[in-house]
């Protein structure tokens, strides 16, 4: 506390006596110095944050605008040496694979909707790129991938058990993402992951698990959740290895995925009904809503349960209707398990293109209404609740070990709570997390925009400056775009 009270004096009376120079109305800078930090080799660990994915693909312009990026222009000034990102062969964004496509071009807004650039990807995953890397940011990482020999193998890149944006610059088809990290001997590193750890899960709709008790990540569904102590033995094993020689380093906890554009943007309630179509619809649930009833008086099932079950439509907007694996089955009688969603639940983003779609063409069957939306399009709160726990635990790991290891530490959880209630503001501008609006995220609703990058770096840069006593300068923001457009010169 006194040397940071001796620090705060030193740059106050820096101020004041720039203030009091009468030769001068401007009042000079505060000099960037790194404090006792050192930015010589910096090293990014991470997944597609760290790696700049936006818009749903990974793709120059966005590597270039990552936060990671953004950070290593920023200690240049401080001392900061070379930043070597593993970058993609065009700004179309996209993979292949042995020359078929593997992932899509990234989005744009058209005016109306966000759509794929056209073109086809040119950036083949079996073209290796040589070298070290500064970014080792990779799309689809969680915490146990970056532990795991063979993740950039491109060998396994078909099967899903390797990564295919690692398998374009890893160092061997052996090596760990950590190891390549660790090579290099660097001197400052940044560390945010976990995000992956449950939003595969929640991007799912909840159809993975929650393997909470199962310590075998190798046992584990691409859509599962991470169990918490494997996360912290990770975690520990990760922030150990990366402070061994000295290095120190910035590391960021996790938001809530309810704060994210993806989970926000379509209500529960999304179809408009006249009367005439809600007594139809009715009228097509009726034999459903008497079975409930008769399970009810065959005390088969609570009267509270019967009534979170019971459809029931009205002329004006209307909740869809789910499949919710979370209520009793009553399978054996002949009922399946249905309700209409509440504010609770969280419609996904790409529902917004499902919902009111009929099946085969027939106009009695429509998607969300008289056909019930599967677990894949709704997280219901009770998986909501599931996410949230896991993300409350991998937090309280990754504050305690900053902590002990005297790293610098980011609440990005904090800042997503203020994106998603009322926005930040910044000069003349306000950022919130409103989907294709709000500035903050791209148009796949969960990774940030070009701006948001920016807004993850200042704050990152803020975490740093109050740990180490460094003075690095924030980035203009206004200087981010909140899009990209169809074609980037």
């Amino acid at each position: 506390m006194i040397k940071n009270m001796k620090w705060l004096l030193l740059v106050s009376l820096t101020l004041v006596a720039c203030n009091n120079d009468d030769s001068s109305d401007t009042p000079a800078e505060v000099p960037v110095v790194p404090g006792s930090a050192v930015f010589t080799k910096y090293i990014a660990l991470g997944d597609s944050f760290a790696a700049g994915y936006s818009d749903n693909a990974l793709f120059k312009k966005g590597q270039e605008g990552s936060y990671t990026n953004i950070m290593a222009q920023q200690f240049v000034a401080a001392g900061g040496g070379a930043f070597a990102t593993p970058l993609m062969n065009d700004n179309l964004g996209g993979l292949l694979l042995g020359g078929n496509v593997v992932a899509a071009t990234r989005l744009y807004f058209n005016g109306q909707a966000p759509v794929n650039v056209s073109g086809k990807p040119t950036t083949e995953v079996t073209a290796h790129l040589t070298g070290t890397f500064g970014n080792l940011g990779v799309p689809g990482a969680k915490s146990f991938h970056l532990i795991a020999p063979g993740y950039g193998n491109v060998a396994g890149v078909a099967s899903g058990a390797a990564n295919p944006y690692f398998a374009r610059f890893a160092s061997s088809p052996s090596t760990t993402i950590l190891a390549d990290a660790l090579v290099q001997n660097p001197t400052f590193f940044s560390l945010f992951i976990g995000g992956n750890d449950v939003l595969a899960y929640a991007t799912s709709g909840g159809i993975g698990k929650d393997q909470t008790g199962n310590m075998n990540p190798a046992t584990y569904g691409s859509s599962d959740i991470t169990d918490p102590t494997v996360f912290a033995s990770v975690y520990s094993n990760l922030v150990t290895s990366l402070t061994a020689k000295g290095a120190k380093g910035v590391v960021a906890n996790l938001p809530y995925i309810t704060t994210l554009p993806y989970f926000t943007t379509v209500p529960f309630n999304p179809a408009p009904l006249t009367a005439a179509l809600a007594t139809q619809l009715n009228a097509g649930y009726a034999v459903y809503n008497g079975g409930l009833k008769q399970m009810v008086a065959n005390k088969l099932l609570t009267q509270e349960e019967a009534t979170r079950r019971t459809i029931n439509f009205i002329a004006g907007n209307n909740a869809v209707v789910v499949v919710d694996s979370y209520l009793t089955n009553l399978a054996a009688y002949g009922l399946p398990s249905y309700r209409q969603a509440t504010k609770e639940d969280l419609v996904i983003l790409s529902a917004r293109t499902f919902i009111g779609t009929t099946v085969g063409g027939d106009a009695t069957k429509v998607n969300g209404l008289s056909v019930p939306l599967a677990d894949n399009w709704v997280l219901t709160k009770d998986e909501i609740a599931e996410v949230k726990k896991a993300t409350d635990a991998y937090n309280v790991t990754i504050k305690k070990i900053a902590d002990e290891k005297g790293l610098a530490f980011v609440d990005t959880g904090a800042v997503m709570t203020q994106l998603s209630s009322g926005g930040v503001r910044f000069g003349n501008f306000t950022m919130s997390s409103t989907y294709v609006t709000g500035g903050a995220f791209s148009l796949d609703g969960v990774h940030p925009s070009a701006r948001g990058y920016g807004l993850i770096a200042n704050i990152f840069i803020d975490a740093i400056n109050a740990k180490y006593e460094s003075t690095l300068r924030h980035v203009d923001l206004g200087l981010y775009p909140i899009q990209y457009p169809a074609t980037i010169q």
